[in-house]
């Protein structure tokens, strides 16, 4: 990718085709050969003129005001972190302040803290890399190990799908938080091969990645259906590494005197893998 990739305009795009004609109280009328919203009614809807509009959707204007942003942001129906992606899309950006890949390192005390601390946890980097992890982590998912990429698991490694029973869910929220930890520097080879790889082998990320969501990466509780256990909800915090690029500290806990604690107690005590043949295991009994 280069400078002359049409960020703000493949964006406005994509939104726009997300939006229908009766999310904005609009009339259908007439065969509609678009999906979502036709250009010159976002032009309308927003108070600019369509030809304006043609221009920012084909790269031909890059530097809206934040009036006519923040317009297109309501008309287009996006949250709060949407809103904040478009805004940063029009943001200038020269060559000298590009970002430069450089190894990501975890800090001397947070590997620490991850090796140490009782629950599974993992360092995520910016691509979501696993940076560091600890044996509880791996007693979770054994994809919980350094080397390992968080999207790459998720999608494309059938074991680790079968850990989600809302999959779906979860696929939607870690694409859109990929495309926030990754914002407007798309310039970075590994950024250019990570997506053109999962966009040929997984159809489910080409959907999502088409669809532009943008998400803070934080926490959320989340259901795990553990072949040696059974299903758990635990909670899974997400919290950011401070003096790092985007490296997030991801830790998973239950609610406290739960049967998804004694569980979960269990299986970390045991450190059995997460494929196989379940074992005999039940702290629920």
């Amino acid at each position: 990718m280069s400078g002359s990739v049409n960020l703000l305009g493949d964006y406005l795009r994509a939104r726009r085709e997300l939006v229908t004609p009766e999310k904005v109280g609009l009339p259908q009328i007439g065969i509609r050969r678009v999906p979502g919203l036709r250009r010159e009614e976002v032009a309308m809807l927003a108070g600019i003129s369509a030809d304006y509009y043609l221009r920012l959707e084909q790269g031909r204007d890059r530097a809206p005001s934040r009036q006519v942003l923040e317009s297109l942001a309501r008309v287009l129906q996006l949250d709060d972190d949407g809103a904040e992606y478009l805004l940063s899309l029009a943001q200038p950006r020269s060559p000298a302040t590009r970002r430069r890949p450089r190894k990501e390192t975890v800090p001397p005390g947070i590997g620490v803290l991850v090796d140490t601390i009782g629950f599974p946890a993992f360092v995520e980097g910016r691509y979501f890399d696993v940076l560091a992890a600890n044996p509880a982590a791996a007693a979770l998912s054994p994809r919980l190990v350094v080397g390992s990429n968080r999207l790459r698991d998720v999608f494309l490694d059938p074991a680790e799908r079968a850990l989600y029973p809302a999959w779906d869910e979860v696929t939607a929220h870690l694409v859109a938080g990929f495309r926030s930890s990754v914002g407007t520097d798309v310039d970075d080879q590994r950024f250019v091969d990570l997506v053109g790889s999962l966009s040929i082998a997984s159809p489910r990320f080409r959907e999502l990645w088409g669809r532009q969501d943008v998400a803070r990466r934080e926490g959320a509780t989340i259901s795990i259906d553990h072949p040696a256990v059974g299903e758990l909800t635990l909670f899974r915090e997400k919290l950011p590494v401070t003096g790092t690029d985007g490296q997030m500290l991801v830790v998973y806990h239950p609610e406290p005197g739960s049967a998804d604690a004694d569980a979960l107690t269990l299986l970390i005590a045991s450190e059995l893998p997460a494929s196989g043949p379940r074992p005999v295991l039940d702290a629920r009994s």
